[in-house]
């Protein structure tokens, strides 16, 4: 479906249209073991006190923590607690060292990381929250957030998923997982017919809100980035504050 605005506009406008916000202080360092013994390492950005659901974020490929450098901390002014891993699935891109994938010393699959996810939900259990966590993906953690959320049902509050797609080897386990999901599902995509179409195959599996973007849209979490899109990372936060707001 499309998203759906509140009635508090001007409120959303105001928070879509804010330069981003840092948190008020440095994200705090967090080693975490994966079930199968992996260390993960992860940086927590604070919000203001623990009332809202903390928000686990999670990479696309070549990537690591440092996607979400501006985004957590925006999350974080609006009082939402964010949790950013190195996955062990991931590279350099942004000109930062992915601390777990250099420690595990090999070439992870994109499947292998779904424990890194789950040591972050379990994480999110110990610190005292008030609310469930929300998982958010970009690009292949975007199709892992369906199966986490199908495994952990009742241990999850929503779903946000940029660019998710069938990227982990095997037909269909994505939308399988979707069709799973009960909770909120927000998807957004690049302005791409492709990602439009396999978005509305999830979408509509998961009963999700889809974004497509009128203007300006990238592949995964980077479409929030104003560096990367400055066309368009206004409306697509718009749309992720909108999906924010309807929790409950």
């Amino acid at each position: 479906m499309d998203v759906m605005m509140l009635s508090r506009r001007t409120l959303l406008m105001t928070f879509a249209a804010a330069p981003f916000a840092r948190a008020a202080g440095a994200p705090v360092p967090v080693t975490l073991t994966a079930g199968d013994g992996v260390k993960v390492f992860g940086w927590h950005y604070q919000g203001r006190d623990k009332s809202e659901s903390p928000i686990l974020l999670f990479h696309q490929a070549g990537s690591n923590h440092a996607e979400y450098s501006t985004i957590a901390p925006r999350l974080a002014q609006m009082n939402y607690h964010c949790l950013v891993l190195d996955q062990r699935a991931g590279g350099d891109m942004w000109g930062v060292k992915n601390k777990t994938a250099a420690a595990l010393g090999k070439e992870a699959e994109y499947l292998e990381a779904l424990p890194d996810l789950e040591a972050a939900l379990v994480w999110s259990k110990t610190q005292g929250f008030a609310k469930r966590p929300i998982v958010w993906g970009s690009s292949y953690s975007a199709a892992l957030v369906f199966l986490l959320a199908a495994r952990h049902a009742r241990e999850i509050a929503a779903v946000l998923a940029f660019s998710p797609g069938e990227y982990l080897g095997q037909p269909h386990l994505v939308e399988e997982a979707a069709k799973k999901l009960q909770m909120p599902v927000f998807i957004d995509s690049a302005k791409d017919d492709q990602e439009i179409a396999i978005a509305h195959t999830l979408a509509a599996a998961s009963k999700a809100t889809q974004f497509v973007p009128k203007l300006a849209g990238l592949h995964g979490s980077s479409t929030l980035r104003q560096d990367r899109n400055p066309k368009g990372a206004a409306e697509n936060w718009e749309a992720v504050i909108s999906f924010l707001s309807q929790l409950p």
